[in-house]
């Protein structure tokens, strides 16, 4: 999920400070379920909070992993794999639409809203 998306900022970007800009909207959800995790999901890993974060592929991988020690019920997991599978999946189809036209714009500074027309982009 996440290797897609940063390959996707890799054929995007030319140079490390484009590279850090990129790169924040990718990680935070990471760091915020960490963040959530060491605090919510420990003290109460059978709340709402914790069972929707497990269930997000984007925060799954990290929250999932944490509640798993406490005892989740196996259509849970089930859920939360088939779910990120299909962000998989979607993620990496993003990815390629991105690569397919960032690759061929080497050397262009890239913004967000160049980015959303390389996704829309139509052969």
């Amino acid at each position: 999920l996440y290797s897609a998306l940063f390959a996707a900022v890799g054929s995007a970007v030319d140079n490390e400070t484009e590279t850090q800009q990129f790169m924040l909207p990718i990680t935070l959800p990471l760091i915020f379920t960490f963040i959530l995790g060491m605090n919510v999901i420990v003290n109460n890993p059978d709340s709402n909070l914790s069972f929707w974060l497990s269930i997000i592929p984007f925060t799954s991988p990290i929250a999932m992993m944490i509640r798993i020690p406490f005892g989740v019920p196996g259509w849970q997991i089930a859920l939360s794999m088939i779910l990120l599978i299909i962000g998989f999946i979607f993620t990496t189809w993003v990815a390629s639409r991105i690569y397919r036209v960032g690759i061929l714009m080497y050397g262009k500074k890239v913004t967000y809203k160049e980015l959303v027309k390389w996704f829309s982009y139509n052969e």
